[in-house]
């Protein structure tokens, strides 16, 4: 049974060093590469692939998370997996429950990669058991939902930005950017900006 397959990967390097690894299978045949989310979303449509590689970054155009809610929407949808450097758990759960069917890091050997393949196209959920345990992990203490101002608050803050700094390029009073401060500290549980700053960044909030 052939496997019909889609790259999605801004960098061309990646992309011909995947289509070298997966050519070396006769069961898999790759049918486009893109670059871009948006690209993808087209050739999707046309070329109607069993499985969707995917990177989590996708230059300045919609995320890989974002391409996989709007594969997954498809008749028939595609099986993504996100292949990607990033392993910080809120973007694992994301793609998660945005439907992709697996999240594999590039430095996978490619075995793994093309047994995920056939294992995404027969509907399995293809993680490694290291990704497994923080998916699990985050399902029984789900992240802080922050909302869209809070993040960007605390991405500023994350630069350095003083509360004043902050009002200016947000275009919000200084009051304002206390409270939201205030309620990120509550939200997170902690009680100064570098501990803030550090959950953040290590779970990927920002």
């Amino acid at each position: 049974m052939t496997t019909t397959v889609l790259l999605v990967d801004d960098h061309p390097v990646v992309r011909s060093g995947l289509r070298a690894v997966l050519d070396q299978d006769p069961d898999i045949t790759i049918v486009g590469e893109s670059a871009t989310g948006e690209e993808a979303l087209q050739l999707a449509r046309h070329l109607a692939p069993s499985v969707v590689l995917c990177d989590l970054r996708l230059g300045d155009g919609i995320d890989g998370i974002e391409t996989t809610t709007e594969l997954r929407k498809l008749n028939p949808p595609p099986a993504v997996i996100i292949l990607t450097t990033f392993d910080r758990d809120a973007e694992i759960l994301g793609a998660i429950e945005a439907g992709a069917a697996g999240y594999l890091l590039k430095d996978a050997d490619p075995e793994t990669i093309i047994d995920a393949i056939g294992r995404a196209r027969d509907g399995e959920l293809v993680l490694t058991p290291d990704v497994a345990s923080r998916v699990l992990r985050g399902v029984r203490n789900p992240l802080p939902k922050l909302t869209g101002r809070e993040i960007e608050v605390l991405s500023l803050l994350a630069t350095g930005a003083t509360n004043r700094e902050i009002s200016k390029a947000l275009f919000i009073a200084e009051a304002t950017v206390k409270s939201h401060i205030s309620h990120i500290f509550t939200k997170l549980d902690v009680d100064g900006r570098s501990k803030a700053i550090h959950l953040a960044q290590s779970t990927g909030l920002i």
